[in-house]
């Protein structure tokens, strides 16, 4: 069946469809609806009607709280359904979709309905001064419609970082998955239906990232936009959003790098790297491309990191025993290509993979095996660039210093690693590093509890935390006069 977009609390069916591919195959797995500019319309006009005058800003925590729970609910109820599809839409293994992506998707709804209390809490405040006597209240409010812009790597789990804040925050949301995997995202606007969201409080579109991105970021209508993916295209969305001085939160590009010290444990590092550079086929933001090793273990770790990348089994996702599903298209698998061909120019050496696998298993879809590069120069391109693939560079470094120089040379300030045994240099290096988020002696664990989010041209705002759900709301200071029968002087000021 096509499937629909969801607008006003209906499953509107348009005029317009387009093929979703399967990556593993490279054939169509269905059909999806195309919002166009009347159904864009009919979206910012439902989510702001239902802000302004609709009941779920001033529901009260209890009710919001009971309607996100029954979200999360609803994803774990699907959870073996949304795998299945999360995997053949993104190419994924279905072991990452299955124990990493579904369930920590309903938790984050799970997290936000639980904490709502404890982050929308008022703070009072008594002033003194010389003049006169004060208290405030510091009061959380929703900041109204936001458009939430999503990317193919991780489109329910990311869908969920984002929708679950916005909404336990008391925004009405206008969601735009990639049109490359709009399928989970689609099936989460099923869930809410299920689970009693007002209509107009959820809309999801499915179209053109040219066409929905700019009458979407451009309109009056909307007061904020959470947005995910590539630099290239998250400066358009802040040119577009400029017109109307928009709240923005950007999460953009990385370049990371893990730095593996002397006294590392060796094992740890090497399978740690690999993890955190070909998990989901390379094409996370936060992909450790850069992997820096001091020179005493350097041998050792290539050698050991080289041989694993070798190992790695390429299959469909829906396989179990596949490591590295395919990458999401033809045109990603060229961008890849193309990093790897320059890499060679520039005189790096690569070690293994770096092109498209001869198995007969794997001709339709866009698998493409893992690289491994040394010696590559800092001003090369592939050093410089986010490839968003799975593509490794693994340089030495001598010093403490060089170490540093090197993580902190790249326009980006996403993520790092740091793999020792040694809790003072990790501290010391951490502290040094530029960059939102440093694992140490681990990769990749995110936790609703914590902010992330990074610096320089990866972007500015935060997600998850405290600190990401209050991006969602506007602050409003409530200030009353305490001063008693003797009144503030502005009630004298003019003399009358």
């Amino acid at each position: 069946m096509t499937a629909r977009i969801l607008i006003n609390g209906d499953l509107v069916e348009t005029g317009l469809k387009q093929a979703v591919i399967n990556p593993s195959t490279g054939g169509p797995i269905t059909e999806v609806c195309v919002a166009q500019a009347r159904e864009i319309e009919m979206a910012l006009a439902s989510a702001r009607q239902a802000f302004d005058k609709g009941p779920w800003p001033g529901l009260s925590l209890k009710e919001r709280k009971t309607c996100l729970l029954k979200i999360a609910q609803g994803i774990l109820e699907k959870a073996g359904e949304l795998a299945d599809l999360e995997t053949l839409n993104t190419g994924k293994p279905i072991k990452e979709s299955t124990f990493m992506d579904i369930p920590s998707s309903a938790e984050t709804f799970k997290h936000f309905a639980g904490h709502l209390e404890e982050y929308l809490e008022e703070e009072t405040l008594n002033i003194q001064s010389q003049v006169s006597t004060a208290k405030s209240r510091l009061v959380r409010e929703p900041r109204g419609v936001v458009v939430l812009i999503v990317p193919w790597n991780y489109p329910l789990l990311i869908a969920s970082w984002k929708m679950a804040q916005a909404l336990a925050a008391g925004n009405t949301v206008i969601l735009k998955p990639s049109s490359l995997t709009p399928l989970t995202a689609l099936e989460l606007g099923k869930i809410i239906l299920d689970a009693g969201i007002p209509a107009g409080v959820v809309n999801i579109l499915n179209g053109s990232g040219e066409v929905l991105g700019e009458k979407l970021c451009t309109d009056s209508r909307v007061d904020m936009v959470s947005f995910t993916g590539s630099n290239e295209v998250g400066k358009k969305i802040i040119s577009y959003c400029a017109a109307s001085a928009k709240k923005l939160v950007m999460e953009l590009g990385g370049k990371s790098a893990g730095i593996v010290l002397e006294d590392a444990d060796l094992e740890s590092a090497v399978n740690g790297s690999l993890c955190s550079i070909f998990l989901n086929q390379g094409q996370m933001c936060t992909a450790m491309s850069r992997i820096f090793v001091q020179e005493g273990i350097f041998d050792k770790f290539v050698a050991d990191f080289t041989d694993k990348a070798k190992r790695l089994k390429l299959g469909e996702g829906s396989d179990f025993q596949t490591q590295m599903g395919p990458l999401i298209s033809e045109a990603q698998r060229k961008r890849v290509l193309s990093y790897v061909e320059k890499a060679k120019k520039d005189g790096a050496k690569l070690l293994c993979g770096g092109k498209v696998p001869d198995e007969a298993g794997l001709k339709k879809g866009f698998f493409f095996e893992p690289a491994v590069f040394t010696e590559i120069k800092p001003q090369a391109v592939i050093f410089r660039e986010e490839i968003f693939g799975p593509v490794a560079i693994i340089n030495k470094f001598f010093g403490f210093e060089e170490a540093v120089e090197l993580a902190n040379s790249t326009e980006f300030g996403l993520a790092a690693c740091i793999w020792t045994k040694d809790p003072v240099k990790a501290k010391d290096l951490a502290g040094r590093l530029n960059a939102g988020t440093v694992w140490v002696n681990t990769y990749g664990m995110f936790f609703n509890e914590l902010p992330y989010g990074g610096f320089k041209q990866s972007g500015f705002g935060k997600e998850l935390g405290r600190e990401g759900f209050l991006e969602y709301t506007r602050l409003k200071n409530v200030l009353e006069d305490a001063s008693g029968e003797a009144r503030p002087i502005v009630n004298y000021w003019y003399g009358f």
